[in-house]
């Protein structure tokens, strides 16, 4: 083990207050001769796998952690006189169960003591202290509150109170932080720690990497606060000593408390919390009692579906042709085999709610339209076979990350499903999914220049020099535009800004709530991850991608207004005309190709464009594959393809097939390789061929 380990560090999740970006948390500690190191955000714990994962693949050890905010009184009281301050508190996870217990602590901070700030009470810390480490936090921790207030009486109160909670796992903490009050802090709680026989730990309260960093972090606590930096009441730290300092200069510092640099590593070695990833936790699904298992019921389901979509009457699953037989057996096997019983029931259950409970449903997209399976008990409604889609490209057994079906609720009633849903699984076993808007290229400058006091239209003007292009970043930006590069060399105060708008670049801004993602899971949500409050609504504080990682069940719930529309207008045609209309049967009526052969398609998604509507007058369509095709061609790449494609439908046999065997699968689309699909079936079909000739 390393000499000494910072266990109080806050990353860039620290929201607008922590610099320190998760990806170079281990790599410092690398160079810093350490080989462990700790993640402490405050009240928050949205980068703890990230960090998880970096650390890992540098070599280090990492320590989860949170510095939390405790109430005065109950987490419950919120009087503005009584209860808008608070104190910190740093909490180390030991193991499984201290994970657990954090993420339940920083779950109930937000969901039943949000005040200000998400806060825990010393009520709830008896509940789940278990798997703890418990250290006494920086000057705006409750004993050090005390000490600044002369209150020694106070002080030793509080110490004794955790120490009997935590026990040994309960220490005093020292910081050589450059703050001057600190340095009278640290001599009462070392008088303490002798007192009182609790131990010490040094920390430093890491707010950025390295020294010089330290205005690039006033400078983002002035964004996250609305201040300039000639603001006289703006916050600040008056040090520049909250980096990540090595072991030597923390060595150095507390040479007359040594042990308090020895129960860093100390720790470190207690501190042992691995997480899995790729292990699919399914939430319960209740089959109907006549059925023996999961599969049986979706065999069933399975198989009186096919007979309805593909059996003529009175027609059994036993009479249709082998094809439709042999992929539906295919699909339920692997589907049982990889374990995906249940995910489909879970998708069926409530897609069928929906259906039977007038709420429109989009007709399914994406590749779980290639399921025949998922056709067959309604979850999609396109004929996987009609249109040449396969299963693989969904679900396989090469596949490493869990099925993923898009489904499209009507807007104004998708919150109905989602309700459903709760009510079916348990309101804490639903929640929504957190998303993180960051600081882009042209919004860092613009906050950069507010803050540095730069009149904003000089700084739009800066701003709009940055390419509008997805994924930029100033460092290419100043690549591409040789004018802003010719300033940014040349003028001091436009160098100084982008310079800082570089550094503070691509950081968190603040949390959102993703747009339709939904997590349900087996056990409560904050069994498995951090719960997180906005506006109410309350969702996981970990990211879409993190959830799945974990193998936990994200849905997406989306809201399509089209779907309203088109709902609406069925419904106004049954009752001004006496029409029944099913918006997906019979495709074929010649009239409303002619909308787009003659260039009326204003109004229709994705054919509103002038290039596309050019391109539709040129096409003229008089198939839905003519529709779907031109969809697929019409975006960067098949592009290219869109001569030949009008060509060749004008005059079919001007096709060119490179083999015999690529003419059944590009003849719908004229001899052009359009769809992914046709791309996995020619590499499957030649390589069959090829495996026969050799």
């Amino acid at each position: 083990m390393s000499k000494f380990v910072h266990l109080h560090i806050h990353s860039e999740f620290s929201l607008l207050d922590g610099a320190n970006r998760i990806k170079d948390i281990p790599i410092i500690a690398k160079e810093l001769g350490m080989n462990s190191i700790a993640i402490t955000d405050h009240g928050a714990m949205f980068g703890v796998i990230d960090f998880y994962k970096a650390c890992k693949a540098n070599g280090i050890k990492p320590i989860i952690g949170c510095e939390v905010y405790v109430a005065p009184r109950s987490r419950k009281d919120k009087d503005p006189n009584l209860d808008s301050k608070y104190n910190h508190l740093i909490l180390l996870a030991k193991d499984k169960q201290g994970y657990k217990n954090l993420s339940k602590l920083v779950s109930l901070s937000f969901t039943e003591g949000f005040y200000y700030k998400p806060r825990i009470d010393k009520e709830i810390l008896e509940q789940y202290h278990e798997g703890l480490i418990c250290c006494s936090a920086c000057l705006a921790g409750e004993i050090n509150q005390a000490i600044l207030k002369d209150d020694m009486e106070e002080a030793e109160r509080v110490a004794l109170w955790y120490k009997k909670l935590f026990g040994e796992d309960y220490y005093l903490e020292i910081q050589n932080n450059g703050v001057k009050q600190q340095v009278l802090v640290n001599q009462k709680l070392i008088e303490l720690s002798k007192k009182l026989g609790i131990e010490l730990v040094a920390t430093n309260d890491a707010h950025y990497s390295r020294k010089e960093d330290s205005y690039n972090h006033e400078v983002l606590l002035c964004i996250q606060t609305g201040k300039k930096m000639s603001d006289e009441d703006r916050m600040r730290f008056e040090t520049d000593e909250l980096y990540i300092k090595s072991p030597e200069e923390m060595s150095d510092y507390f040479e007359n408390v040594p042990e308090a640099i020895e129960n860093t590593v100390k720790i470190a070695e207690k501190c042992n919390v691995d997480f899995e990833f790729g292990n699919t936790i399914l939430p319960n699904y209740d089959v109907p009692e006549e059925f023996n298992t999961h599969y049986d019921y979706i065999e069933k389901l399975t198989k009186d579906g096919i007979e309805k979509r593909y059996g003529k009457e009175n027609e059994k699953y036993d009479d249709l042709s082998d094809e439709i037989k042999n992929r539906c057996e295919y699909e339920l096997n692997v589907i049982n085999k990889m374990g995906y019983v249940d995910y489909f029931l879970i998708v069926w259950d409530y897609i069928n709610y929906a259906k039977t409970h007038n709420i429109p449903v989009g007709p399914g997209r994406g590749s779980g339209a290639g399921s025949i399976v998922a056709y067959a008990m309604g979850i999609t409604d396109i004929d996987p076979l009609k249109y040449n889609l396969l299963f693989e490209r969904f679900l396989n057994p090469e596949r490493i990350s869990m099925p993923d079906f898009d489904v499209d609720f009507c807007y104004e009633k998708r919150d109905k499903v989602i309700e459903y849903v709760c009510n079916k699984y348990g309101y804490d076993h639903v929640s929504q999914i957190i998303t993180f808007g960051t600081m882009s290229a042209r919004m860092v400058i613009r906050d950069v220049a507010r803050v540095l006091d730069i009149p904003y239209i000089e700084a739009d003007k800066l701003a709009k020099m940055i390419p509008n292009e997805i994924h930029i970043t100033i460092k290419k930006a100043l690549e591409q535009n040789k004018e802003l590069n010719e300033l940014y060399e040349s003028n001091a105060e436009i160098n100084k800004l982008l310079q800082i708008a570089m550094a503070l670049e691509g950081m968190p801004r603040q949390a959102s709530t993703h747009a339709c993602g939904i997590v349900i899971t087996k056990d409560p949500v904050d069994t498995y991850v951090p719960l997180y409050v906005r506006e109410g609504s309350i969702s996981t504080q970990f990211i879409m991608t993190t959830l799945e990682e974990l193998g936990l069940l994200k849905m997406d719930f989306l809201g399509l207004r089209t779907l309203t529309v088109i709902q609406d207008t069925i419904d106004l045609v049954k009752r001004d005309k006496n029409i029944d209309i099913i918006f997906d049967k019979e495709m074929n009526d010649s009239k409303v190709y002619k909308l787009w052969q003659e260039g009326n398609s204003v109004g229709i998604f994705q054919f509103e464009s002038q290039g596309m509507t050019s391109f539709m007058k040129e096409l003229k369509p008089d198939s839905l594959e003519d529709i779907i095709a031109g969809v697929s061609l019409y975006r960067p790449g098949p592009m290219d393809q869109i001569p030949r494609y009008i060509a060749n439908k004008k005059d079919p046999e001007h096709a060119v097939y490179t083999h015999p065997a690529l003419k059944p699968i590009l003849n719908v689309t004229y001899g052009c390789m359009v769809y992914q699909e046709q791309v996995m079936q020619i590499v499957r079909d030649l390589a069959r061929i090829f495996i026969r000739t050799c």
